[in-house]
């Protein structure tokens, strides 16, 4: 009964230069998307943000909105009265 039974580990076969490279490449991969996640979530330093302003903006990044000249109004032909021949 024990002849019947064959415990050796069966044969597996080495992986390629092509099944290596994608196994590899997945990890990187995996890792990259990670740090980009962290890079997201993460806030950015304050004297990044301070070299952005403008040394003379006291507004910083307020956008000052101009008010808008007046409408133009639509102008109707006039019409042209038709004259009677008699």
């Amino acid at each position: 009964m024990s002849a019947d039974l064959d415990l050796s580990p069966p044969e597996v076969p080495e992986p390629t230069f092509l099944e290596n490279l994608l196994r590899y490449g997945l990890f990187l991969g995996a890792i990259f998307q990670l740090v980009c996640i962290l890079a997201v979530m993460l806030p950015s330093s304050k004297s990044h943000d301070q070299e952005e302003a403008e040394p003379g903006d006291s507004h910083g990044t307020e956008h000052v909105r101009k008010p808008k000249g007046s409408v133009p109004q639509v102008r109707q032909k006039p019409k042209k009265e038709s004259k009677k021949k008699r």
